[in-house]
Order: C-alpha cells, then structure tokens, then sequence
C-alpha cells in the first residue's frame, strides 16, 4: 500500500457537498415569501428532501443536526409541523407550470427512528401534499442497523424506495468504540440480512477510514465484511473530529499530530477505493464507489448545479436559482432541542427565514458549479458552464485551474471540452472544495458562532 506523504494544503479540511455551506447562512432581514421565491422557477426536475432529526445514539463524530430519542409524542408533533409546512410549500409553488419531482430523499438523522406507521405517515405528506410519485422516481432513505426493522423495512419497499443507505462506519467493534459508536457486529449483520430480504434495488453502505486504532489490515477486513453483501453502492468516508463532538472534545484532536494523521487516511483512502476497484467497482466520487452491474435506479434527471431543491423539516435545505435557505442549524444537543421543539410550534412555514442570497448568473453561482461538477468523477463539461454563464470557466477561475494543475489534481488526457479531476484530486477533494469558496462565503463562515 502506498503511503505517500501529503503535498500540499492539508488534504482533509472539510468535507462539501453543498454550496455554500450552512454555516455561511444568516438571517433574512425581510424574511421572503416562498411563493415569490418559487415564483419562475423550473419546476420539471425538483428534488424532495425530508429531513428527521432523530437517532438512536449519538456517534462520536457526528456533528449532524439530530437528537438522540424523543420525548413522548415528539415525533407525531414533529411530523405534524411537517405536514404545515409541506402545505405552505405547495401552495408557494402556486398553480402555473406543473410541479414534477425527479428524485427523493429522506435522511436525517436517522428516518427510521420513526416507526413503521410513522413512515406511512411521512410517505403520505411527501406523496399526498407535495405530489412527489415515489414509486416512480429514485427514492433513498438513511437507515440504521437498530432501527432497519422488518416492519420499517416493508413499509419502504411497497412504497417505492429504490436505495437503502445504512452507516455501518466499521465491522470492528475495537474501532466501533473508538469512534464512540456503540453497536455489535452481530447486530450489524442481521440488519443488513433484513435489507436484502427486502429486495430493494440498491444498497449502500457507509464505511469510516481513519479511526484511532484502524491499521490497513482491519480496513481491509471492514472493506471485505460489506463486500460480502455484495452492496451495490459503498461510500468510503475519511474520519473527521469536528467541534462540539465527543470526538473533537477529546484530547488530540486534528490538529494533534495532523501531518501523521493525513498521511494515514490518505494511504488508506488509497487502499479502500484500489481494492474496490478491483472487486468491480466504479468511483464516481472522492467517496462514492457503484458496482459496475448493479441496476439503474431508474430515470433520474435532477441536476444539482441547476435544477432546485424543496428541502421539509427543520435539518433540511432549500434551492432556489437565488436563495438557499434553511431552519437555523446547531450542533450542541440542548440547541438542537431548542430548535426541533420552535420548528414543531411553528404554524406558518410560507417565508424563508435564514439562508444566503446569490446572484443566479455571479460569482458565487459559477463557484457552485464549478465545485458541484468537479467534484463528481465526470467532472465539468464547459460547454454547460458557457451557456449557463455566458463565459468560460477556465477564465473565471484561471488561478485556481492553475494551481490545482500544478498540484496534479486536473486530468491532462480528460476529453476536450471536459475538466476533470485526476486520481490525485479526487483524493483530495475535501481540500479542492474549500478553496473555491468565494471571499465573502468564507467571511460568513469565519464569523459564525458554533452552537
């Protein structure tokens, strides 16, 4: 296995997926309708998120917008508040163009925490007031081993959900208590049993590389346990210690040694996605590898860089060409539980209350595609950036281009007309990414107080 040194900017700075990133959203001091910001829109390839802000335990790396358990009648009130605002947001897309969903999600959190009828419930908000024809779109839930029930597990199949992703992170339980992550492997793999007994099309497992203690020899035995399932999607994610965390509260953190650490997530980044390539997998990401045969999932034309988002409940996002915007975002439990509790009192859900504005044809809109593309393995066709924006990305980011040239992070053999990202950048992704946010984002960010 290769154990090639870091060069360069530190490799594992922050893992992006959307942009720009929460932390850079603010207040709107004139709390916009929805119905005017949905006004115009395109509305033929939307995606549906529905966010559930729940889980059994609390990893010891997650820093994601959830609680652990929920008081008597929480969840019920929870989806309540979610079936309002689902109403307000059908109602702000008005009754112009038709209103057509290509893709559906629910994650979380954990979705699953909601029992069996629960799930037929929140099914029945995002089908019978959003209009969303789940049995006929890509439709994925997150799920987890103690909650990937038989009953949960049957509600989702005759529903339609076409993708399971469950976060194993580990099959070592060493490691697994590590990462504070209490789970048994026994419990892991009857979960995963009850999954393919359900026959949904797709399964995905999450695996984490880079936890104290983890070597290439127990890595590898991770990669070969989820193997053996034969799942047709694995995301490899890298460790991180973030903080407010019970991991980034703990001594040694990142910064404790960070050079050896980025060395040893590297060498074992490297090792997860040579081994899955030779066991029939395609990488389409920095962590997201499919199986050459596996099924399509059927049709799917939601673009990211361009087609808007409806995003229900209070951990979800919303796109629109000039606004994202969101719930306010935390990461300590007692704020956490501040907000569900405000989200599930709310009554009116027909304005956008915190978020950040872009200029549909700017800086930060061309940063965003630019970064939502490159970040893919198939990389930006430049043809589409120059009809989008009237100019070519190679200009617009001619600094960047160059140093990430410099770096070996570009592909010198991508066809014409195509910027892709070489082996080396998309390895370092999570480096890549950050750099192209813009001046003003990283100012918010830098400002924003974590809670």
């Amino acid at each position: 296995m290769t154990t090639t040194t870091p060069i360069g900017p530190r490799p594992y700075q922050s893992y992006v997926y959307a942009y720009p990133h929460k932390t850079a959203y603010r207040r709107f001091a004139d709390r916009p309708a929805l119905r005017e910001l949905w006004a115009g829109e395109p509305r033929d390839a939307l995606s549906l998120y529905a966010h559930i802000p729940f889980c059994e335990v609390r990893c010891g790396f997650c820093n994601l917008f959830t609680r652990v358990g929920a008081p008597e009648g929480l969840t019920g009130r929870y989806l309540d508040a979610l079936d309002r605002q689902a109403t307000a947001v059908r109602d702000a897309l008005g009754d112009g163009a038709p209103v057509r969903f290509a893709t559906a999600a629910f994650g979380g959190g954990t979705p699953t925490f909601l029992t069996a009828g629960e799930l037929e419930r929140l099914c029945d908000i995002t089908e019978k007031r959003m209009g969303v024809d789940l049995r006929a779109v890509p439709f994925s839930v997150e799920t987890s081993p103690a909650t990937a029930t038989r009953d949960r597990l049957a509600v989702l199949a005759e529903r339609g959900a076409t993708r399971l992703s469950i976060g194993v992170q580990t099959f070592d339980g060493t490691e697994a208590r590590a990462a504070v992550r209490p789970q048994r492997r026994a419990e892991v793999e009857a979960a995963l049993g009850r999954i393919r007994d359900a026959g949904t099309p797709v399964l995905n497992i999450d695996l984490i590389y880079g936890i104290d203690g983890q070597t290439p020899e127990s890595w590898r035995r991770s990669l070969d346990a989820a193997l053996a399932w034969r799942p047709e999607e694995l995301y490899l994610y890298p460790l991180y210690k973030r903080p407010l965390t019970a991991l980034g509260r703990r001594e040694g953190t990142e910064a404790d040694g960070e050079a050896a650490w980025d060395t040893q997530r590297l060498a074992l980044y490297r090792q997860g996605r040579d081994h899955l390539r030779e066991r029939g997998y395609e990488q389409t990401s920095m962590r997201m590898f499919r199986r050459t045969d596996a099924p399509p999932q059927g049709p799917d034309d939601y673009a990211c860089q361009t087609d808007g988002m409806i995003g229900l409940g209070c951990g979800a996002r919303s796109y629109t060409a000039t606004h994202h915007y969101s719930f306010d975002y935390a990461v300590n439990m007692t704020e956490i539980r501040g907000i569900i509790d405000t989200y599930t009192a709310t009554e009116e859900f027909d304005r956008a209350e915190i978020g950040y504005v872009l200029d549909p044809r700017g800086d930060d809109a061309r940063r965003r595609h630019l970064l939502q593309s490159l970040l893919q393995a198939e990389g930006l066709a430049t043809a589409g950036y120059r009809e989008r924006f009237g100019a070519e990305a190679g200009d617009d980011f001619a600094a960047e281009l160059e140093r990430f040239t410099a770096r070996g992070w570009l592909d010198p053999d991508a066809p014409a007309g195509v910027l892709r990202l070489s082996p080396e950048g998309l390895a370092h992704s999570d480096a890549l990414g950050p750099e192209l946010f813009s001046p003003a984002v990283r100012a918010l960010m830098a400002g924003y107080e974590a809670k």
